[in-house]
């Protein structure tokens, strides 16, 4: 891998927000919120997802979030401002991972075609943050499947949580391969054959299929750290910007 490659270099952890989830019989379950940015050996700038919108209305009785800092907020720590953000990978069209869509209108922003046109058709899912990622000025790059993006950089796509929801696969020079998992598998006590769909979730069987799918791809591409994007106790012991893996 030369400098001037345009893989990926480095990859930071944005860390959007904490939140403890109580659940029956009084165990709780800490949760976490993030997206991530990558920067590629030419001086490129990749963001992935982008958060809840700053006009967000949380519902009365949910967990208060802990920690809350904004995508812009973080990319002004590390130097950026949008506008040297030049793509957008879009895992899906929820609330809390497109809400910052259109503060981007300078990138070119990526996402499986199967999950563009149903949240274009109006799927009643995506359209409480419609005006965010679905904004006049944004400019789509629609794929079809496991897609190589660019040297070092594959989008895997995994139905089941959402239709059409891609995970990511970055191979770092120093860390090796990265998988994102995002909402395909959340937590890192789902990461089983046999997992159990949750209500927030469309199609069992497709997630199940999906897991398996990143099950393999995992011992296949002997993958050196699996992120589990809604997992607040393994973000605990993960780098989080302004460090980064390399």
């Amino acid at each position: 891998m030369t400098p001037n490659s345009s893989a990926p270099q480095k990859l930071y952890l944005l860390q959007l927000s904490t939140s403890t989830v109580p659940f029956p019989g009084g165990r709780t379950l800490d949760m976490s919120m993030g997206c991530y940015l990558l920067e590629t050996g030419d001086g490129r700038h990749i963001l992935i997802d982008s958060g809840l919108p700053a006009d967000y209305q949380r519902a009365p009785g949910s967990p208060s979030a802990e920690n809350e800092k904004n995508v812009i907020e973080h990319l002004a720590d590390l130097g950026l401002r949008p506008d040297d953000i030049d793509t957008v990978i879009c895992t899906h069209f929820d609330v809390d991972h497109a809400g910052h869509h259109d503060s981007f209108t300078r990138a070119e922003f990526i996402v499986q075609r199967e999950h563009y046109d149903l949240a274009r058709s109006g799927y009643e899912r995506y359209a409480p943050i419609r005006a965010h990622w679905d904004h006049p000025d944004l400019r789509y790059r629609l794929v079809d499947g496991d897609t190589e993006l660019q040297p070092g950089l594959t989008l895997i796509k995994t139905s089941g949580h959402t239709p059409g929801h891609q995970s990511v696969l970055v191979r770092l020079p120093r860390t090796g391969p990265v998988l994102l998992a995002i909402d395909a598998v959340a937590i890192q006590g789902a990461f089983t054959p046999d997992r159990q769909a949750s209500p927030v979730d469309e199609d069992e069987e497709q997630l199940r299929a999906s897991t398996r799918k990143l099950l393999d791809l995992v011992e296949r591409e002997q993958v050196a750290l699996t992120i589990f994007h809604h997992d607040g106790q393994q973000w605990q012991t993960l780098k989080k910007a302004p460090s980064f893996y390399d």
